[in-house]
């Protein structure tokens, strides 16, 4: 007769157990979904990281350039297409492209009288 209740508890605690490992496998799955999630935005960071550091660098580029009178000058050239007094425009043309001209054959002369 103690034979079947010791089946019993064994029944018990490995079902106990199952239930145990699926619970902490489905803990482990959704850390690991967690972690693949956290990958991806620390991959995103430095993206925009590296974005950003270059943005700085050209922005201090643009900085030191207005910090020489040269800068400041070119800038408000830029800014308000205003030049020094003396100055002139320069616009510089193409060349012209000639076309050969011809005598109009006897043909369209024709045609364009009528």
């Amino acid at each position: 007769m103690r034979k079947p209740k010791i089946e019993w508890r064994q029944g018990l605690m490995v079902g106990a157990l199952l239930v145990l490992s699926l619970w902490l496998l489905s803990l482990i799955y959704s850390l690991a979904g967690k972690t693949e999630l956290a990958w991806q935005r620390a991959h995103e960071v430095k993206v925009q990281y590296t974005e950003l550091e270059a943005r700085k660098n050209a922005l201090q580029a643009d900085l030191d350039a207005l910090n020489t009178p040269r800068g400041q000058d070119a800038a408000i050239r830029e800014a308000f297409g205003v030049a020094r007094p003396g100055e002139e425009v320069i616009v510089v043309v193409p060349p012209a492209t000639t076309t050969a001209t011809s005598s109009e054959s006897w043909w369209g002369w024709l045609t364009d009288w009528f």
